[in-house]
């Protein structure tokens, strides 16, 4: 079980939930939500990467509301401020990066969905982010411009669904191809027979346990290789 912590953002605070591994210190990743809110997946995320040996911090995007309605779920992704979303996935970095219990050679951050985009748009903005892994991201990247150059000898890996037309749709192609032509590495992986949100474990109608494990071993392997 993890707890609640408060960090500095962008001269104010925001709040998360923080996994430590049993070891006390291990390598950190930022876990971001879904446009449910912070809620008990993304809790369970945390504390499955700190019974793999991470620090794990998951910010509370929307300073704590969360929904189970698809609706309202819809509605407060659209009323997200995303530059306030972005400084506080920032500001969590810069957190984590100041604990000392943390140790590794950068920050890494894994979102899924909505969280997949503002993942891998959070290490063009943060110094401290050197690796991102996506999860179906699902925003277009016009809603938040990102400086791709900024990915120059970061990491990025994306997890594709079937349903969301594999790693060939328009906006996986566009993240790979500039953070390789930023000097960064990027690779995407596909996940045949998956509908979106295949990882999310409390959504039987869509999780798939198979596709669910391999993207797991292969995003442990991403984060040992590039912050650990």
């Amino acid at each position: 079980m993890g707890e609640r912590v408060t960090f500095a953002s962008n001269g104010g605070t925001c709040e998360g939930y923080l996994a430590l591994p049993q070891s006390g210190s291990g390598p950190a990743v930022i876990v971001i939500q879904e446009w449910w809110g912070l809620v008990g997946h993304i809790t369970n995320v945390a504390d499955r990467f700190a019974k793999a040996g991470f620090v794990a911090l998951a910010p509370d995007l929307y300073h704590g509301v969360v929904t189970t309605e698809p609706d309202e779920a819809r509605k407060l992704l659209m009323d997200l401020a995303i530059d306030k979303a972005a400084l506080d996935i920032a500001g969590a970095a810069k957190y984590l990066s100041e604990r000392k219990d943390v140790v590794g050679k950068g920050v890494g951050v894994i979102g899924f969905c909505m969280g997949g985009s503002l993942g891998l748009w959070s290490a063009t903005l943060s110094p401290e982010i050197v690796a991102a892994v996506g999860f179906y991201p699902g925003q277009p990247w016009s809603r938040m411009a990102p400086v791709w150059e900024n990915y120059s000898g970061k990491h990025a890996i994306i997890h594709c669904s079937e349903h969301d037309g594999t790693s060939a749709a328009p906006g996986i192609q566009e993240a790979l191809h500039a953070i390789r032509a930023a000097g960064g590495s990027a690779e995407a992986y596909d996940y045949p027979g998956t509908d979106h949100a295949f990882f999310n474990d409390e959504r039987t109608e869509v999780y798939n346990a198979g596709a669910s494990a391999i993207a797991w071993e292969r995003t442990l392997a991403f984060f040992n290789a590039h912050i650990a």
